[in-house]
């Protein structure tokens, strides 16, 4: 038996695929078939690239740039509580 591996993409060859599709020249299905990968593959790479392309910043456009600090905003808040409850409960450990 051939064993089941699975196929690893480069980030340039997925930010090209999203591309494609965005441009809207042709489907998703279309886009993944021409490039033999998956559909739910190709579903699942977009939202990832544009986070990705979101926190690359900063951006010329200003409301692009807008929008990205305020998802940086927000997961230095969410990294910020987490590390808060994890100093109260060692804290809480060390003191007993």
């Amino acid at each position: 038996m051939a064993g089941n591996k699975q196929r690893r993409f480069t980030d340039e060859f997925k930010r090209e695929a999203v591309r494609l599709v965005e441009s809207g020249r042709q489907g998703l299905e279309r886009t993944a078939r021409d490039l033999g990968i998956s559909k739910s593959g190709l579903t699942r790479w977009m939202p990832d690239l544009r986070e990705k392309d979101l926190l690359s910043g900063p951006h010329d456009d200003a409301q692009k740039e807008l929008v990205r600090l305020r998802r940086e905003n927000e997961l230095l808040r969410a990294e910020r509580d987490l590390l808060k409850k994890a100093a109260a409960y060692f804290a809480k450990e060390t003191s007993r």
